[in-house]
């Protein structure tokens, strides 16, 4: 059997990180449909609510139980509204290694929630899942991605040349695909070692229930 990650949701002072649900549909719609997130994602751009109803219902959970990594809903604790997005894929269950990527929404940005939500994640997954190691890929022109990475504290440990595909807008509105550079950046169990705590103290990591 193929092993995967637990339903969980993660909390910190500021958020919560859980599974994804229908009422998630409309603001991530919204969120997938962010300028720069066309720019330096592959999600299809234009992003329909049809799009964001197949991840949420479908592609989202089939991530966890094929046991390819999980996607988790970084949500607002006062609020409850969607920041953005965690996701671990390309998941390594003999070498206990996974990657991360992320999307903030526009609204959200500047406030540290991005570094905030994926720092919580590591956390639970170093500590509850007792992975070894976390890996980040940044292309090369995306500064705001970068500095994630660097508040982390991970490793920038070399470029991945031409291996990513970006867009950019065209003179009538278009898109257009250009050929950019990925940065590697990893992160280990002992890189939080004297870190301080990011969890809040009555948050931490709980179980989900059951979601398709």
């Amino acid at each position: 059997m193929t092993p995967t990650f637990p339903d969980i949701s993660i909390s910190t002072d500021r958020l919560v990180l859980r599974p994804f649900e229908l009422a998630d549909i409309p603001s991530f719609t919204e969120m997938m449909n962010d300028e720069l997130v066309a720019v330096w994602t592959s999600v299809p751009a234009p992003y329909t609510e049809d799009d964001a109803r197949a991840w949420v219902t479908r592609q989202a959970p089939a991530q966890r139980t094929a046991g390819r990594g999980i996607v988790l809903a970084v949500t607002e604790f006062l609020t409850q509204r969607l920041v953005g997005v965690v996701h671990l894929k390309n998941t390594d269950w003999r070498l206990l290694t996974t990657e991360a990527s992320y999307v903030t929404a526009p609204w959200a940005r500047g406030e540290g929630y991005a570094s905030e939500a994926v720092l919580a994640t590591a956390q639970w997954l170093f500590q509850d899942q007792k992975f070894e190691r976390l890996e980040l890929r940044t292309a090369a022109d995306n500064t705001a991605s970068q500095q994630v990475a660097q508040k982390l504290g991970c490793i920038s440990e070399g470029v991945l040349r031409n291996a990513w595909i970006a867009r950019s807008r065209t003179e009538d509105g278009g898109w257009t695909e250009i050929r950019t550079d990925l940065i590697v950046w990893s992160l280990l169990p002992e890189d939080f070692d004297g870190a301080p705590e990011q969890l809040s103290d009555g948050g931490g990591f709980s179980a989900y229930p059951e979601w398709n």
